[in-house]
């Protein structure tokens, strides 16, 4: 059996290869492959075990590649905050959707999508659940409009075994992620939330994900039980509250919130670190 990754050198990426890798039993008869684009990066997940193949996720021939002989996709790969907007849409909407194409044609099994839960848009007076239709809001750039375009041409992808698991934001284990949330933090009001996953328990969602069976057409929110207080995020990064924002009223405080219930109860998760709090506690920011 042949698991292939993308994205194996982004934030995600590079924490759930190794992890995946250890994961996988030892009378398992089970390789992992990952698609990278530069040598140094296939001889890093050469020696940790896996298979590279050197690549670009947008070019055709080279998911082809990719592809040959795989069992299972995990596609992570992501064109995340700093990018043209046009290579966002080309990686994370165009790119994922003609590897599921291809991979549907190639007869993948699971195909296992990360997506974000900033798909779903403005707050709907509760958490967000993954039956929720995805409005993603202009104000958080391409970047979820991208992930929700994928997730639609995806599911439209008939002979596809699509799993979908949206992340929430992504931090731990020296991620700069969390110590540079303040630039998009800067006028939240001191009360506004902050959903998080820790990254060992994002790894964690995309293997249940990727093993469970009979989840095929399943979406699933991978988040920590306890989203944490725009007051928080300064205290965690050592910098002060803006003074401005102290009199500030958050008038949306479902805004980026989802549920994680149909995770533990489908998949058996549980979050290593359940909050924030804890993974400090842990050495594990």
């Amino acid at each position: 059996m042949t698991i292939l990754v993308t994205g194996a050198t982004g934030q995600v990426g590079r924490r759930f290869v190794p992890r995946l890798l250890q994961w996988v039993r030892p009378d398992e008869t089970v390789r992992v492959r990952v698609l990278v684009r530069g040598e140094e990066s296939a001889r890093h997940f050469t020696e940790l075990g896996a298979r590279a193949v050197l690549g670009d996720l947008r070019d055709a021939d080279d998911r082809k590649r990719a592809l040959e002989g795989v069992d299972d996709v995990v596609n992570v790969a992501a064109a995340f905050r700093g990018v043209p907007d046009e290579e966002a849409w080309a990686v994370n909407r165009d790119a994922a959707i003609a590897l599921g194409r291809e991979a549907a044609g190639a007869g993948v099994r699971r195909f296992v999508q990360a997506s974000t839960n900033l798909v779903y848009g403005a707050g709907r007076g509760r958490p967000a659940v993954p039956q929720d239709r995805p409005e993603p809001e202009a104000v958080w750039g391409v970047y979820p409009r991208s992930k929700a375009e994928a997730e639609a041409g995806l599911t439209a992808l008939a002979d596809l075994r699509l799993v979908i698991v949206r992340l929430a934001f992504v931090y731990g284990e020296g991620d700069p992620h969390l110590p540079n949330a303040g630039r998009f933090i800067a006028d939240w009001p001191a009360h506004r939330r902050l959903q998080m996953v820790h990254h060992a328990d994002v790894a964690l969602a995309l293997f249940r994900a990727l093993r469970t069976p009979g989840i095929e057409g399943r979406s699933y929110n991978a988040a920590d039980d306890a989203p944490v207080t725009a007051w928080d995020i300064h205290r965690l990064n050592g910098t002060a509250f803006p003074q401005a924002n102290v009199d500030a009223v958050d008038p949306d405080p479902w805004n980026g919130i989802a549920s994680n219930l149909s995770l533990r109860d489908e998949l058996g998760w549980r979050p290593v670190y359940p909050s924030v709090w804890t993974a400090r506690d842990a050495g594990a920011l």
